[in-house]
């Protein structure tokens, strides 16, 4: 009998399009906690090894950060979105 794979979005989110609708999608619907955790899928989709390192950030903030417990600071976040490429748009 095969063992069914635990499903991981950040197995998908293989582009920056991706990305961008993935969190696109999230920001406009979903909680800060479901935001959090849609950043924590696609910092692992990217590696949080080179995340770190574009960022400046230690592996342990990012981790922290993005974890089940996490609370990102407003320049966490925002070194995060800049290392990925991305920028939060606001619309009336």
């Amino acid at each position: 009998m095969s063992k069914l794979k635990i499903f991981d979005v950040a197995d998908y989110l293989d582009s920056a399009e991706m990305i961008a609708a993935y969190l696109d999608a999230i920001f406009q619907d979903g909680n800060e906690e479901e935001i959090r955790s849609a950043l924590n899928d696609v910092a692992r989709s990217k590696g949080i090894t080179d995340l770190a390192r574009t960022t400046g950030l230690s592996r342990e903030a990012i981790y922290k950060a993005l974890g089940e417990d996490g609370n990102p600071t407003l320049s966490t976040l925002m070194a995060i979105l800049k290392a990925l490429g991305l920028k939060i748009r606001l619309a009336a």
